[in-house]
């Protein structure tokens, strides 16, 4: 095999370097499984069953070769239609019984839980030697994605990160046009989401009765121990919005519309990370985010720093960055890359748009072929291929994500950041968001 030579690749072994993690920037060959997987069959197990978790395991089993062996959900009543659809499947309220007693059954897992259980949940499993489908964003602490990355290769496993857009046509289209200079260099981008994962009001204080069929203590996994709150307050959805559970729009939303700006400009850990938005609550996120960031430019950039803006909820971009579209086609979802020879807009799963039109009203878009991202981590298993948004990738894409988090907790203060140290070299009480503790008897070797 040739060694990638690249800008991109060369880019993240510099990267790499800096970190202090040069065993990482070695190619490596992730651990097969037609030997060890009976009739080259990929057994598999999903910890979450219902929303996002259901369409993985849909996805995942539309491969012939994929046997889902058995499933995990703290509510059993999530677990139904699953038990349904796969007669034989084991049902396990406790993830941690599961890998216990399945793990000579399985060789992969999708992790497909509230964000909070991310990391613990994966990091047991890939201790175990099992492949690892994480949903995004990868962790929900910095400190847990960098462990992350870390043992994947350690254990020269196969992951891929739920962001699933990544292997979308639009997003490598997008990557394609930034990486062959179809725009020039790049000189900034602005990039946002108009959804409002956060809340400004006070935490209900009252307790609720747990629903049948809720193991509220297994919902709480690794975080300290709270009343229960029903009305859809914690669960199924609005998790999203509380600090200790969820990770704001920037960790629903960021770690897809992010992904191919990194991807675009080989982008590495950030230089520094401020925040020009409101302050989370006691208990919540903030919505309305407005956190610039600084990188280390990259041969696709123009200077030796490239700004990258994020904004969420009614935030958007300035009057003048949005007239570059001529017409101000400013989607709810999207990103603006302002290079030197042109923009180009990428609306989130949609087509490129490059501007200004006179400039590019002759330009032929390329056809690409397809690629399924769910297919692709089950055939790198089976030791054909590998994936696209391997921990390699993605734990240094959720790392950025998450620091834009750490940034609204301290508003307008420019966090510099020492990616080889995990830490902010400039204020101590932002290091204490870094990493977080685990509930007593809940703690995992590595976290």
């Amino acid at each position: 095999m040739k060694n990638d030579l690249s800008p991109a690749a060369l880019n993240r072994r510099t990267f790499i370097r800096q970190l202090g993690l040069a065993g990482l920037a070695a190619p490596f060959v992730t651990r097969g499984l037609m030997a060890q997987s009976p009739n080259g069959v990929l057994r598999h197990a999903s910890f979450g069953a219902a929303g996002m978790a259901w369409s993985d395991i849909r996805e995942l089993t539309g491969n012939k070769f994929v046997k889902l062996v058995a499933v995990s959900d703290v509510d059993k009543n999530r677990a139904v239609q699953a038990q349904k659809t796969f007669p034989d499947l084991k049902y396990y309220q406790d993830w941690r019984e599961l890998l216990d007693k399945e793990s000579k059954n399985i060789d992969s897992v999708n992790v497909s839980t509230p964000d909070h259980m991310h990391a613990p949940i994966a990091m047991s499993a890939m201790q175990l030697g099992k492949h690892v489908y994480g949903q995004k964003p990868l962790s929900h602490d910095i400190y847990e994605s960098r462990q992350l990355t870390l043992m994947a290769r350690q254990k020269k496993l196969v992951t891929q990160m739920g962001i699933q857009i990544h292997s979308a046509d639009a997003y490598r289209m997008a990557v394609k046009f930034v990486q062959e200079g179809v725009i020039g260099k790049i000189k900034e981008v602005h990039t946002w989401s108009g959804k409002k994962w956060g809340d400004s009001t006070p935490r209900p204080d009252r307790t609720d009765p747990v629903p049948e069929g809720l193991n509220w203590d297994l919902w709480l996994g690794v975080c300290a121990e709270r009343p229960f709150i029903g009305g859809g307050y914690y669960h199924p959805s609005n998790w999203r919005k509380r600090l200790d559970f969820g990770t704001g729009t920037f960790g629903d939303m960021g770690c897809h519309i992010y992904d191919p700006v990194f991807k675009a400009l080989a982008l590495t850990a950030p230089i520094s990370v401020r925040s020009e938005g409101p302050v989370p609550t006691e208990h919540n996120w903030a919505t309305n985010a407005l956190i610039h960031y600084v990188f280390p430019g990259t041969p696709f950039t123009e200077g030796k720093t490239v700004n990258v803006t994020w904004y969420d909820g009614d935030q958007r971009p300035p009057r003048d960055i949005r007239a570059l579209l001529e017409q101000d086609r400013t989607p709810d979802q999207g990103s603006i890359f302002i290079g030197t020879k042109g923009v180009m807009l990428l609306p989130h799963i949609a087509k490129p748009q490059l501007y200004p039109d006179a400039q590019f009203k002759d330009f032929s878009y390329p056809k690409l072929e397809p690629v399924n991202h769910w297919g692709q981590f089950a055939n790198a298993c089976l030791g054909k291929g590998q994936t696209s948004a391997n921990f390699d990738y993605s734990g240094p894409l959720t790392e950025a994500v998450l620091l834009g988090g750490v940034a609204t907790r301290f508003p307008k203060t420019n966090l510099v950041w020492n990616a080889a140290k995990v830490q902010f070299d400039n204020l101590k009480e932002a290091n204490a968001l870094v990493r977080r503790t685990y509930r007593k008897g809940w703690e995992v070797a590595g976290l």
